[in-house]
């Protein structure tokens, strides 16, 4: 694969089909710092989190509501046709409107590069909506605590994505609650148990910062979580303390946990919401942090078998520049690991991109694009855990992966082949890389939409 094909494939999200590869690739690379849009009028025009706290709360009493009537009544309160109870049918609604904005935006976007690295980010933060109050969410999550991000520093992501309404609810710290705080003080001598949850003291630990066996503890969990006690979201409770000033994030005096915290050996005096601030300004910074962000950025960009030279330069600058993160996109532009790694089998949402990029496809219907995405098994915003969606190859090259790909590659080919060359599309998209085999099965095709079809479904669209 030539330079200006890897800029395309292996940077960006794929070619497109009515235009000529970059001749000078580090350069556009580079251009898309300026071109990249935070808030491009797709996503601008979705609705914000605090509308969607509202309609959260407005579901769970409506739904309160005909669960008390049924049982009054006798009957059963649940749909006979729908998972999803019917008040959270309208975040249902949000949710596939947000779908189809992410993908506009990636497939009419000038920074294909950049647009790469938010879904690389949001799947790092990952939330899903396997959690129905994540199901509204999750666009805003990632339009508003990972997009205006992008091109700033790694702690300050960090803050956004932990303070987001999103995340709060996703990892049940909305829930959490010390026990010696005010109000776990006054509910325990009622009798009541209201409880601390570490869901998100531990993904930040091992997900978000520092990585899995990386020298903290049980322990060091549980003191985090309580240094988290308070971070909660107003609007939305149904006890007026902690309703809040409003539908966003704040700090509940009333829950925090007092005293200082010990975490990975340092103490931690301060009061209220400044004490996990400054456990996250930490983690922030500290060199396991560094290492697990360089190996999962290295691993993305080039290549399953993550090289350790490249590690090692990504994670020297992560430190040196205090986690700048347009300072280590340019140290993988820089990188002749990704210019000349092993192309990496791309996920199904990278395929999807790439092959409505190729076909011209400007704008997917939100209905369409979560459907094609779940058929193809990597619906959007809804990994199986908050790990995310998995980053190598063997999760998804399975044969019954790829058949899902050939269906999705001839409904392409059967919306928009009559009008286009595969031979000479196969050439802007794969420039000096075309396989002789794949060459003759486009040209052997017995119509356009054959060779479409095979093209979209070809080793060389499988892999960037």
């Amino acid at each position: 694969m030539d330079q200006a094909a890897i800029a395309l494939n292996r940077f960006g999200l794929g070619g497109l089909g009515d235009q000529d590869p970059p001749s000078e690739p580090r350069r556009w690379l580079e251009s898309q710092f300026a071109a990249y849009q935070p808030a491009p009028a797709i996503i601008a025009s979705q609705t914000g989190s605090a509308r969607l706290i509202e309609m959260l709360r407005e579901a769970r009493d409506d739904r309160r509501e005909r669960k008390d009537e049924a049982r009054a009544a006798g009957t059963d309160p649940k749909p006979k046709d729908d998972n999803l109870p019917g008040p959270y049918r309208p975040l249902r609604e949000v949710y596939i409107q947000a779908a189809g904005a992410r993908i506009t935006a990636a497939l009419t976007s000038p920074a294909p590069f950049l647009e790469r690295l938010v879904h690389f980010w949001s799947n790092h933060f990952a939330i899903s909506i396997d959690k129905v109050s994540a199901l509204g969410l999750a666009g805003a999550y990632e339009f508003e605590a990972i997009r205006p991000h992008l091109l700033g520093r790694f702690g300050d992501m960090l803050n956004a994505v932990e303070r987001h309404p999103g995340m709060l609810l996703y990892l049940d710290q909305a829930e959490s609650i010390g026990p010696e705080s005010p109000l776990g003080t006054r509910a325990a001598q009622r009798g009541k148990q209201r409880g601390l949850n570490e869901n998100l003291a531990r993904e930040i630990l091992e997900l978000h910062t520092l990585g899995v066996r990386t020298g903290y503890n049980q322990q060091d969990v549980t003191e985090f979580a309580r240094a988290l006690t308070g971070w909660t979201l107003g609007g939305i409770a149904k006890q007026p303390a902690l309703r809040g000033p409003g539908p966003k994030f704040w700090f509940a005096a009333v829950i925090h946990q007092p005293g200082t915290r010990t975490i990975m050996g340092k103490r931690y005096a301060q009061s209220g919401e400044a004490q996990a601030q400054a456990v996250l300004d930490d983690l922030a910074a500290h060199p396991s942090t560094a290492k697990h962000i360089a190996t999962k950025l290295a691993r993305h960009f080039a290549g399953d078998v993550v090289p350790i030279a490249l590690v090692t330069r990504l994670e020297k600058t992560f430190l040196s520049t205090r986690g700048d993160l347009p300072s280590l996109y340019r140290v993988l532009m820089d990188a002749p690991e990704v210019w000349g790694g092993t192309a990496k089998f791309r996920s199904p949402w990278d395929w999807t991109l790439a092959a409505l990029r190729a076909t011209g496809i400007k704008s997917l219907p939100g209905k369409s694009a979560a459907g094609t995405l779940q058929q193809l098994g990597q619906p959007i915003w809804k990994p199986s855990s908050p790990a995310g969606y998995d980053d190598l190859a063997e999760s998804w090259a399975g044969p019954d992966a790829l058949v899902r790909r050939v269906e999705v590659a001839q409904r392409l080919a059967q919306r928009s082949g009559a009008g286009i060359d595969a031979r000479k599309l196969a050439g802007r998209l794969f420039a000096g890389a075309l396989s002789p085999s794949t060459a003759a099965a486009i040209q052997r095709a017995e119509s356009g939409e054959q060779a479409l079809a095979l093209l979209l479904a070809a080793p060389e669209m499988m892999r960037r």
